[in-house]
């Protein structure tokens, strides 16, 4: 898959050093992006919009505590 034109972004809570972080790219039409900020050129993690919402929902709610 081609995530050449992701927008990548870090979380506002993510420490000043940005080496430790999750980056999710919603700016590709139909998919969420997912990757891990020390390993750019590793595969990320696709989901669809509504997996994605589905799983920060959960997040959120402290269903994955």
């Amino acid at each position: 898959m081609d995530l050449s034109g992701a927008e990548w972004n870090k979380s506002s809570l993510s420490q000043g050093d940005g080496n430790n972080c999750v980056e999710v790219a919603r700016n590709l039409p139909g998919i969420v992006a997912v990757r891990d900020s020390k390993a750019p050129d590793e595969p990320s993690l696709i989901f669809t919009p509504s997996e994605w919402s589905a799983f920060v929902s959960s997040v959120r709610n402290g269903q994955l505590d």
